[in-house]
């Protein structure tokens, strides 16, 4: 397929024995261990690169993984940011020690790398404790390469970055290759811009049109209907105008939002926006109400989709055969507010199409719906940013490094 062309995967390399760099995105959410200490409340990031580490241990390589987590702050105590607490849960998970060295450069981590034997891992420290990271330094990428023989990317999340391991480091490797879990990610979000099966119809939710007005001039190109939630809709519904009282509107998106209405109707794509919502005096309430969306009482906000809406977006999924859905329809975090996103993810999950569900919060949304939904879900991207840019039609720097002849 034409996103992968001229790119190796993992299962093409030579790695017996070699040092092998393998980018991964453990960018995992933290939170208080038992013992008062750090540990990872969601593993889903480090379980998807299981099996690219596990083929590369198979393989016989010296195995260094590499990550970014959270974002450190310039002479700040960034201790908490330590990647010491995701070494520990792949240690778990693979049954096997996971060496981690206090730095991702340097001595400490040529030492610790040196040390490795074939089938051994180690974790480097965070990249992003080097400011040089997100500025694509190559200074910073070729000590980088001091410590491998050969780069495989397997980081699709952050793939859409052009920073040092992810842009300048592949492209000083004479070896370089995707991984298992990039292969997957490419291979599914293409078949949403190759050659869709039809109807296919997307779903967007989220706060912001803003966020999402280059994925939203994609979908107009491809979608047969296009169904819109969370606050997003409220701009939209305002652009209609409707008076959507004290709900969160884009005010100067209202003309964007008109325009794409107007682009919709032109080329016969189906807009639905929610019929019904629930709402409530701010999102601290514990309770609220539904309402018709064009009868928002004065002073209220809405905050999720409301049933006749969650009913009327079922039935048009039903004859989709592709479906993409990106960003929650709701405050789905708290409870009173989670009945539309999780409404949705269930008739999304029945349905008999393929489909996508676009990172991010909408991932995290179809797992609190139920294991049993998300794994009726032909495939859950694990890079909300990076899939949005792929949708978009852009190229994406991790990617486009990982062709062509190395650099010098």
């Amino acid at each position: 397929m034409a996103m992968l062309d001229g790119v190796q995967s993992i299962r093409d390399l030579d790695l017996d024995g070699r040092r092998l760099f393998i980018r991964v995105d453990f960018n995992c959410p933290l939170g208080d261990a038992p013992d008062g200490g750090i540990k990872v409340t969601d593993d889903t990031r480090i379980r998807e690169a299981l099996p690219t580490i596990r083929l590369a241990m198979e393989k016989g390589a010296k195995v260094i993984l590499a990550s970014h987590l959270g974002r450190p702050k310039p002479g700040k105590d960034n201790s908490k940011l330590s990647l010491e607490p995701v070494g520990a849960r792949l240690s778990e998970l693979l049954g096997v020690e996971v060496h981690l060295p206090d730095d991702c450069v340097g001595e400490s981590a040529k030492r610790v790398v040196r040390d490795l034997r074939a089938g051994q891992i180690c974790l480097l420290e965070n990249l992003r404790f080097h400011a040089e990271e997100e500025k694509d330094d190559e200074a910073f990428a070729r000590q980088l390469a001091e410590l491998c023989d050969v780069y495989v990317d397997d980081a699709f999340g952050a793939a859409h970055r052009a920073h040092a391991s992810v842009h300048a480091l592949p492209r000083l490797m004479p070896q370089r290759a995707a991984g298992l879990l990039m292969q997957k990610e490419i291979t599914a979000l293409s078949k949403l811009l190759e050659a869709p099966d039809r109807p296919y119809v997307a779903v967007l939710g989220g706060a912001k049109v803003s966020d999402k007005i280059d994925v939203l001039e994609s979908l107009l190109e491809r979608v047969d209907a296009l169904m819109i939630g969370g606050a997003m809709a409220n701009t939209f519904l305002a652009a209609k105008g409707v008076d959507v009282a004290a709900s969160k509107v884009e005010s100067d998106k209202l003309p964007l939002a008109r325009t794409i209405l107007e682009k919709a109707r032109g080329k016969n794509i189906d807009v639905l926006l929610p019929v019904d919502v629930v709402v409530a005096s701010g999102i601290d309430a514990t309770d609220g109400s539904i309402v018709d969306a064009d009868k928002i009482p004065a002073g209220t906000m809405a905050l999720d989709i409301g049933p006749r809406a969650v009913a009327a977006f079922a039935k048009r999924l039903e004859s989709a055969k592709t479906i993409l859905w990106n960003g929650p329809l709701g405050l789905f975090e708290k409870e009173p507010f989670s009945k539309g996103t999780f409404g949705v993810a269930r008739a999304i999950a029945d349905s008999k199409a393929f489909t996508v569900i676009g990172g991010g919060d909408s991932a995290a949304a179809v797992h609190d719906a139920g294991e049993q939904v998300a794994a009726k879900i032909s495939h859950i991207s694990t890079g909300g940013g990076a899939s949005l840019e792929l949708l978009e039609g852009k190229k994406l720097p991790g990617i486009e490094a990982l062709r062509g002849a190395a650099r010098a």
